[in-house]
Formats: C-alpha cells, structure tokens, sequence
C-alpha cells in the first residue's frame, strides 16, 4: 500500500497522467460497499494534502459510513466522453483514518479552505480518510493512444500493455502498477 506521494516516486508517468485526470473536474467517483455487501458508486471530492490522497465528506453520510464498516473501496476519473479519447483513470485501495494530529487537521482545514474558498474550519463534524493505493490503471483510447504508450514505456514502475493490430496506431493502451505490501 502506498500514499500518493510514494505513489509518485513509483511511477511518476502513470500518477501524472493520472492526476490529470482527476483535476480536470476535481471529483472522482468512488465505488464503496454497502452493509448488505452491494456496490455503491458515488461523487466525492478529493484533496491532495501533505503527500496524501484525502477523501471527506458529510458526517453520518452513507458513502462515509460504507468506508467505516469495509475500508475497501475504488476511485474512478470522471469522465463525460464516451469515445474514451479522454483517458481513465482508476484507483483501488482502502480508506484509513489518519492518526488524530490536531496540529495536521489544522492545518489541513486552512489548506481545503484555501483552495475552495469554503471555510472549512468553521464546519461541524466530518468525515475524512487518506486513500491508501493498492493498485493504479490509466487506460487511453484513440489517437493520443500512440504517444502515451510511449511516453509511459518510460515509467518505470508501470506494466503497459498496447492493444491493437498495430502497435503503432493502437486501439488503446493500459498502464497499470501495483504498491509494495506494506505502506513505508
């Protein structure tokens, strides 16, 4: 399991790719599970902070409390085109509660308020996780396909694997990773 920052240090292609990805809407769609075991998929927005991918949201909602009952949950990249020429890109893992550091949660609520411009330092109870990453996929379609093959042939932690009658037009291309068992 790693954080996003040793992520990055894996395979810093991929989590470039990846990232910008996600920052092209700033949500990502989680798949979580619910008491009953079914899947469920909702929008959540995430915050970069300190090296970690953190995930938050309303006190007592249900997504945030799939996470406290089964940790195990997956992220996806938004995405709004159905040729898939965008690119997704996926995360699966497990929600963890960072350690209650109040100087860190200060600090963190002055950042999220910084960057959203929402105040969350005078909000009531939430609910916020750090992403602990098992494993990443960035999958692209289309003409970008080609140069993106190449690009994370370079990524030296990533496995990619080009699907197509000819590898230089491919039909598309998936780059994955997989973190080390433990979270250093």
């Amino acid at each position: 399991m790693a954080n996003w920052d040793e992520f990055v240090s894996a395979a810093p292609i991929l989590a470039r790719l990846g990232l910008e990805r996600l920052e092209s809407s700033g949500m990502v769609m989680m798949g979580t599970l619910r008491k009953d075991g079914s899947p469920r998929v909702t929008p959540i927005e995430y915050f970069l902070f300190e090296g970690e991918l953190n995930l938050g949201g309303m006190w007592q909602s249900r997504k945030m409390l799939d996470l406290v009952r089964d940790p195990r949950c997956a992220l996806h990249s938004t995405t709004n085109d159905k040729d898939g020429t965008q690119g997704d890109f996926k995360l699966a893992g497990r929600a963890i509660v960072p350690p209650g550091d109040p100087e860190e949660m200060e600090r963190y609520l002055k950042a999220v308020s910084a960057h959203t411009g929402y105040d969350a330092t005078s909000q009531g109870p939430f609910h916020r996780f750090w992403f602990d990453i098992h494993e990443a996929a960035f999958l692209q379609f289309g003409d970008l396909a080609a140069s993106m093959s190449t690009e994370l042939s370079t990524d030296p932690a990533a496995s990619l694997r080009i699907v197509g009658a000819d590898p230089a037009k491919p039909d598309f291309i998936v780059a994955t990773w997989k973190a080390a068992t433990k979270r250093s």
